[in-house]
């Protein structure tokens, strides 16, 4: 039988506070004590529950810091961003590959004219495994691959051609730069996409590229105009890597070619040179090789990013901008690229400030799809969301690789043999099944 007085204590409010039951059980008789001990124990334990149910159940740290989405935060967060694909392109076709990235195909009409489009659409926040990167076709830069073949080579699930290239040698006419490593330079500092990977999260930044590249001797100073790039002016200083291939360039006229070897001056030659373990050659007028070699046996090269993409790991130039501060800014005439402008098939890139990463071909030179000209593509990046915007290389080359399908209509169904491209690979640690949202 419970007594009257207990009886008041469970009809007391749950927010009374320990003291105010401390002073209230202080009267009690002892048989009264024993039963309310018991009854604040159970109420703390109940407290506990509440406190340890309240805390984040979407996140956790690993040892290190890194947050960790867990199992029910990727399943929620991929549910709502299937449904908001699904809402935003409404009368296409959509299928979703794997985690956060979605497939789009859809047909747009201009002029009455028919534009098959493929677009993906990615978000590294819903998936964390996902990695973004410029490739090249193999292990140096004057060679050429399909698309399907560098997308298998690194296991990637997207990929989409990238910079243009020089068709005879296969080496990329544009900056580009993979993991921190700067393969070749800008052209005419036509805009690229920078790319940033802390391991945590990715973001992106576009701008004109220029980096900054300087060789340095004890008495001297010379600016580098470009690195790994075909020779556009005699008159140019030219850095060449091994990437470059067996062999440097020819020096320009009147020049020399100078073999660096661990810092240290190896040879001077009007002759291609072959590269070696840790060599660089400068290709440049004889006046500029002179005052390098004066008094000096060792250079030092120096490569700076510009401030603004300080910290990037990767970068892929091409262009023109398609859409600059969420607004269309096509810049053929500041590029030099007004011979593409007319209607082509075309491949372009771009983000969100979100983390939302779109990546779009369109079908040309056919009669089911006319192409765009680069402002109809720039209107179609702005339609998407994009608040940032690029043209890659576009035309035969341009071509679109799903999980293991060419998506869009490339020439020879395979698309033609390209220098580099963009892919979209993913990591399998932390790899979490969704087959219930199916």
């Amino acid at each position: 039988m419970i007594i009257s007085k207990t009886s008041e204590y469970y009809h007391a409010s749950y927010g009374s506070s320990l003291s105010s039951l401390s002073e209230y059980l202080a009267n009690k008789s002892y048989q009264d004590r024993k039963l309310n001990y018991i009854i604040i124990l159970f109420l703390l334990a109940v407290l506990i529950s509440a406190c340890w149910l309240s805390r984040p159940i979407f996140a956790k740290t690993d040892s290190g810091g890194t947050k960790i989405a867990s199992a029910q935060e990727r399943i929620y967060l991929q549910k709502n961003f299937e449904e908001n694909i699904k809402n935003k392109y409404n009368k296409s076709y959509v299928t979703f590959p794997t985690q956060g990235v979605a497939h789009i195909k859809k047909v747009k009409y201009i002029n009455a004219k028919p534009i098959k489009i493929n677009i993906v659409e990615l978000n590294t926040k819903v998936n964390p495994n996902l990695v973004i990167k410029p490739q090249i076709a193999s292990q140096k830069l004057n060679s050429k691959k399909t698309i399907r073949r560098i997308a298998q080579q690194e296991g990637a699930t997207i990929a989409i051609n990238g910079g243009y290239f020089k068709p005879q040698t296969g080496v990329p006419l544009g900056a580009l730069m993979i993991d921190r490593n700067v393969l070749t330079g800008q052209i005419y500092n036509r805009v690229g996409i920078a790319i940033f990977d802390d391991g945590e999260q990715i973001s992106f930044k576009m701008d004109n590229i220029n980096f900054d590249i300087k060789a340095y001797t004890k008495t001297a100073m010379v600016e580098i105009d470009n690195i790994n790039q075909p020779r556009m002016l005699s008159t140019y200083t030219l850095l060449y890597t091994p990437m470059w291939g067996k062999m440097s360039p020819i020096a320009p006229k009147g020049g020399y070619n100078m073999l660096v070897v661990n810092n240290k001056i190896e040879k001077i030659s009007a002759n291609p040179i072959e590269f070696v373990e840790n060599s660089v050659v400068i290709s440049a007028p004889k006046a500029i090789i002179t005052k390098l070699a004066r008094n000096n046996k060792e250079i030092y090269i120096d490569i700076k990013l510009q401030e603004s993409l300080m910290g990037a790991k990767h970068i892929i130039g091409a262009g023109p901008y398609l859409v600059k501060d969420s607004e269309i800014y096509v810049d053929t005439k500041a590029q030099k690229l007004l011979a593409i402008s007319g209607k082509n098939p075309r491949s372009a890139i771009g983000f969100k400030n979100d983390g939302t990463f779109m990546i779009v071909t369109v079908d040309g030179r056919e009669k089911a799809s006319v192409g765009m000209t680069l402002y109809e593509l720039a209107n179609l990046m702005k339609e998407i969301g994009c608040e940032y915007a690029m043209n890659f290389d576009g035309g035969s080359s341009s071509v679109l690789y799903v999980k293991g399908k060419i998506a869009n209509s490339a020439v020879n169904k395979e698309g033609i043999a390209i220098s580099n491209a963009l892919i979209v690979s993913e990591t399998i640690e932390d790899k979490i099944q969704l087959s219930s949202l199916n």
